[in-house]
């Protein structure tokens, strides 16, 4: 008896410690982001599964990259898709998905403008609680600095050694100071290919750098950034992704043959050249990421922390690749501005999870303290897409409008916001006429409505949420006459539309 009052007591006093010992919250989990530069949607297998056929394949009938394992990040997880640069050129959008800000409160508002000195990033967040933080490859934040490795400002990200500010690169290698550009002709670095092979080419190199970071910080949480400068142009690509596809097979875009309606001028079909010998390398450099995304993915579950791993898949802009006659971007028609955004992760998004509201890169920030159960006292810009990620419905409150815009009021001939939802556009121009454009019956946006009457509501919908945006985060465009003219009518006005004289 004496000995089970002893034994009681001692249970007793251990369960009263154990009551008194904080409760050890979930490992974190690691941050994994993947950024392409310049990249059509349509290349990725798990976009094309969610379109007509027609819209699938743009560049011929089965003409297409297999991305496997950039599509096993989309099964495995969720695929957003209505995602849009919030400026679809370089610097402002890669500005917005770092900061949750405006490009234009992040200071980035332009390209080759650096990043204001205050801006407090998801680095510098997770920084803060514990992760150990790296990014590599290209920057675009630090002003006209070409290529500037290892910015002075880091921004959070901790390892910054295979960060460059700028260009589009092929051939990278360590020297004995540090990584260097490894095509040089009279001195000075150069975008030529140079022999380069699976381990200088740009984006091998730079998974290589990423895998490395992996292992070495595979027992602490860690969030890394690569930012690979493909697909963008120059279209080179190392052997043999330079002759896997064929440039017979490929065909202009039919929307590039098309006659357009009332189209803005940032929208008109152009007859620029279709070269199939460049979209043939252009879908090589694709399937050379998505090799090298497999090559990431084998290392993470080598290294047994995969299910530990958010991954996300995206890019900073599209490439237009001939739609409308048209390439590059900087543009608000999809081919340039909706991009591939892909994330998994496990125990917080259900596998093949697809996210059919728009959303923008300054969501990106917001939703990934979400995800991740990090508070921030910080207001964000940008809104909070976690329960949209998780669920795979928007919450009641959710209002289906994102916000694009490019340039500033002293270039109003490239100057235009628009407000965009999953179906419809509205973009209103410093120069030009305003565009309405209804992307389910007109996905190749061939077609202004502005002045049709049974869009009259929904344009009205758009503007005022526009207005709203344009006044709350004090966006420059809403000082031009044409664009506060169009808003008025687009709100107020009873008549037809006709633009003032811009």
């Amino acid at each position: 008896m004496r000995s089970l009052f002893f034994l009681s007591k001692a249970i007793f006093f251990l369960l009263f410690v154990f009551t008194l010992m904080p409760v050890r919250s979930e490992e974190p989990m690691n941050v994994l982001i993947i950024q392409t530069d310049e990249h059509n949607f349509r290349t990725l297998g798990c976009y094309r599964d969610l379109m007509p056929v027609d819209q699938a394949f743009v560049w011929g009938k089965g003409v297409k990259v297999d991305t496997p394992n950039i599509d096993w990040i989309a099964k495995d997880g969720a695929i957003c898709d209505r995602y849009y640069a919030t400026s679809p050129v370089c610097t402002p959008s890669r500005a917005a998905l770092i900061s949750g800000l405006y490009p234009q409160n992040a200071g980035a508002i332009n390209n080759n403008v650096p990043l204001n000195d205050g801006v407090n990033t998801f680095a510098h967040v997770l920084k803060d609680i514990g992760y150990v933080t790296g990014y590599a490859g290209k920057w675009h934040l630090a002003g006209s600095a070409k290529p500037g490795w290892k910015p002075k400002k880091n921004f959070g990200f901790t390892d910054n050694r295979f960060m460059f500010n700028r260009g589009h690169w092929k051939k990278l290698e360590i020297g004995p100071k540090g990584p260097r550009i490894g095509a040089v002709k009279e001195g000075k670095p150069t975008y030529s290919l140079a022999g380069a092979d699976q381990k200088t080419f740009t984006t091998d190199f730079l998974f290589d750098r990423t895998i490395d970071f992996v292992r070495t910080n595979k027992d602490r949480p860690f969030c890394y950034m690569v930012a690979i400068p493909d697909p963008h142009g120059p279209n080179t690509v190392r052997a043999p992704y330079d002759t896997m596809f064929d440039p017979a097979t490929f065909s202009q875009p039919a929307s590039a043959l098309a006659k357009g309606q009332d189209l803005p001028s940032f929208q008109r079909v152009m007859k620029d050249r279709f070269n199939a010998r460049q979209m043939a390398l252009y879908f090589g450099m694709v399937k050379c990421i998505d090799d090298n995304v497999g090559r990431i993915l084998k290392a993470l579950r080598e290294e047994n922390i995969l299910n530990r791993t958010l991954i996300v898949f995206t890019s900073d802009h599209g490439d237009m690749c001939g739609e409308l006659g048209r390439h590059n971007k900087g543009i608000p028609c999809e081919g340039s501005a909706r991009i591939p955004f892909l994330i998994r992760a496990p125990g917080l998004i259900k596998p093949g999870t697809v996210v059919r509201e728009s959303l923008g890169t300054v969501d990106f920030k917001p939703t990934l303290l979400g995800l991740l159960r990090v508070d921030s006292e910080e207001t964000f810009e940008g809104r909070n897409a976690t329960d949209l990620l998780r669920t795979g419905k928007a919450p009641d409150s959710w209002e289906d409008v994102t916000f694009v815009r490019i340039g500033n009021a002293e270039n109003k001939g490239k100057a235009w916001f628009g407000a965009f939802s999953r179906k419809y556009k509205l973009i209103l121009s410093g120069s030009d006429r305003a565009g309405f454009f209804d992307l389910e019956n007109d996905p190749n946006e061939l077609r202004n409505s502005i002045a049709l009457p049974e869009h009259r509501e929904k344009i009205r919908f758009l503007a005022r949420a526009l207005k709203k945006y344009g006044q709350k985060h004090k966006d420059p465009l809403m000082e031009l006459n044409a664009i506060r003219s169009d808003l008025k009518w687009a709100i107020e006005g009873t008549g037809p539309y006709g633009p003032v004289p811009r």
